[in-house]
């Protein structure tokens, strides 16, 4: 009795769990994503499978120098065989607002992944990356990461300082700026008046201050130093170790990489991508045309071509390119993302009140502001008035800068006998160069000239070159672009005969830092990752749209990004070698931070930091 008892009780249980486990397989069935008629979808054929491979293998190619057309041909012509089936064709117009798309990639994308998801097959990841990253929080964090800091007053020590002032501004997200250390004897090369600092709190000290006077406001963001070194051939600055482990794991959200190119040359590190959750390049120079000027530059450029490439492609999410001047990079797209300093729009409504009032608000002629360098414009300047010495007659041109070609650019128009005079350089905003009405800037090496924005701002003349450089200075209508020298002459010469347009209240804001800042947070697509967060980290939670449509790729081992992990293993693998890094012209010493950089910043001597065989 006591035997058929128990196996009554035994049957009941396995009665019980069939029950519980049919209603639970009816539950999960309610819930699934999966229509109903993908049991019918047919699977990949060999056409298809070769296809998607050839579209997946387009970084390779492009490494390789084989255009996207002849891989876009090849996909569309694998696909329209497929495109006739009529199991495809229905499965197309079964779904019109998701899947109607000319484009035989994107249909090919939703293809497969309408396969991947009728299997019930879910990509966790890719192959090189690690998967540990920050956790979003309530407020996120921004790491501004550039290649100069002041007092060198360059373009990529102004602009990030002015990016990370108005970032932090709103306070809907925590900023730092990470800018290089210098050692004593490199900062007396690099920066002005042989101005030196002790440590690194007096630098940020007189950073924030000079930021201060100009924005108008108390700034609150945070300021850290990585070790750098200077390197005098190319007057550049290059990280010393791995720049990624100076930003703490806790704070590695979100990253804006200025000059990612430069940043990356030699970086021997943690990758960008797999460190934080989204990385955006700001790319600020034209390395290729002033490597071009080098001795042996056609063969120097074509290799930096190919690493720029490869450092866009594995260490960034999203390029900006300020201006169609710069190198064509993958992953990128053209936006001036740059403002002006709130003091010039400030000189140009002063001149626009004064010449209202019927005060003469120019008194001078015409000047040219850059650093004496050959490359910043002067060869074109000398170019031209030598060309047209006598259409130029009785026109003077003031110059103002310094820098290692003066004595040779002033000799060569001194042996020339051009109406050039010469003075030493000074701030775009000294009260002196108020006065002066047409601003001339004929360089084409430059990527977006700052003080051609400046000159606008306060309301003169520029007339420049018809070059991508200056696209964006088009649409002022005190803009004058030529596109030869005759044209050039006859610019000039216009505008000393009349006097500049009044900026309009538009006009001045697309100068402005914040009209800038509202650019880059859409096309950096900041704006997105922000406002994804906040999604999700309201009530309603995350990944509960209503929108059933399905979603490419989201469950598709994608293999740009495996292309992109084995350039960036490769790439490490290359800098991690002495050797090798010496001979593509990498300072000596830079795979790890010295002694005195340990000593100024308080790390860990590099040995400790960096130990040999992992003791």
């Amino acid at each position: 009795m006591v035997k058929a008892r128990l196996r009554e009780l035994e049957r009941r249980r396995q009665g019980q769990a069939t029950d519980m486990l049919h209603k639970v397989k009816l539950s999960l069935k309610s819930m699934s994503f999966v229509p109903e008629a993908s049991e019918e979808i047919p699977p990949l054929d060999l056409g298809e499978l070769l296809a998607y491979f050839l579209k997946q293998s387009v970084p390779l190619f492009d490494q390789l120098g084989i255009k996207r057309d002849v891989c876009d041909k090849l996909v569309e012509s694998l696909c329209s065989k497929r495109k006739e089936h009529l199991a495809y064709n229905s499965f197309s117009s079964s779904e019109p607002s998701a899947f109607s798309n000319d484009n035989a990639g994107d249909e090919l994308d939703l293809r497969i992944a309408s396969v991947l998801q009728s299997t019930g097959h879910n990509y966790e990841g890719g192959f090189w990356n690690d998967g540990h990253k920050y956790e979003t929080a309530d407020k996120r964090h921004v790491a501004i990461v550039t290649t100069a800091s002041l007092p060198w007053m360059t373009g990529t020590a102004v602009n990030p300082l002015f990016r990370a002032a108005y970032l932090a501004k709103s306070s809907k997200q925590d900023v730092t700026l990470v800018v290089p250390w210098l050692c004593k004897s490199d900062q007396e090369l690099v920066y002005p008046n042989s101005m030196t600092f002790s440590s690194p709190e007096e630098q940020e000290a007189y950073m924030r201050n000079w930021l201060e006077e100009r924005v108008g406001f108390k700034t609150d963001f945070k300021i850290s130093f990585y070790p750098g070194k200077f390197q005098k051939e190319r007057r550049s600055i290059i990280p010393a170790g791995d720049t990624s482990q100076f930003i703490p794991s806790k704070e590695a959200d979100i990253a804006i990489l200025e000059e990612p190119e430069h940043l990356n040359w030699y970086h021997h590190g943690k990758r960008w991508t797999d460190k934080f959750n989204h990385v955006v390049g700001v790319v600020h120079t034209n390395y290729l045309e002033y490597i071009k000027r080098e001795k042996n530059g056609a063969i120097q450029a074509f290799f930096v071509k190919h690493i720029n490439n490869l450092v866009a492609r594995a260490y960034c999410h999203k390029v900006l390119r300020l201006s169609g001047a710069t190198q064509d990079l993958p992953k990128s797209m053209i936006c001036n993302v740059h403002g002006v300093n709130p003091k010039f729009l400030e000189v140009g409504e002063r001149i626009a009140a004064e010449r209202e009032s019927g005060q003469q608000s120019f008194s001078k002629g015409a000047y040219f502001l850059g650093k004496m360098v050959w490359a910043k414009g002067y060869r074109e300047l000398i170019d031209l008035f030598a060309k047209h010495k006598s259409d130029l007659e009785g026109f003077k041109l003031d110059i103002y800068g310094n820098g290692e070609d003066s004595s040779e650019v002033q000799s060569a128009a001194k042996k020339l006998n051009l109406n050039l005079n010469f003075h030493k350089g000074r701030d775009h905003a000294d009260d002196s160069l108020h006065g002066y009405k047409v601003f001339i800037n004929p360089s084409i090496s430059d990527v977006l000239c700052t003080a051609t924005a400046e000159a606008l701002a306060m309301g003169k003349f520029v007339v420049c070159a018809d070059h991508p450089s200056n696209d964006f200075f088009r649409s002022f209508p005190n803009c004058l672009t030529y596109k030869t020298s005759e044209d050039f002459v006859a610019k000039v010469k216009e505008a000393m005969a009349r006097d500049p347009q009044p900026l309009t209240p538009e006009q001045r804001y697309n100068l402005s830092w914040e009209a800038a800042t509202q650019r880059f947070m859409e096309h950096s697509e900041l704006d997105k990752v922000l406002s994804s967060n906040r999604d999700c980290t309201s009530t309603s939670g995350c990944g509960k749209s209503g929108d059933s449509r399905m979603k490419k790729s989201a469950s598709l081992p994608n293999m740009s990004d495996m292309v992109d992990g084995g350039l960036a293993f490769a790439h490490y693998c290359f800098t991690g070698n002495e050797l090798l890094r010496l001979s593509t012209g990498a300072i000596p010493g830079t795979l790890n931070y010295n002694k005195h950089h340990s000593l100024d910043l308080h790390l860990l001597p590099p040995q400790v930091q960096n130990p040999i065989y992992g003791w």
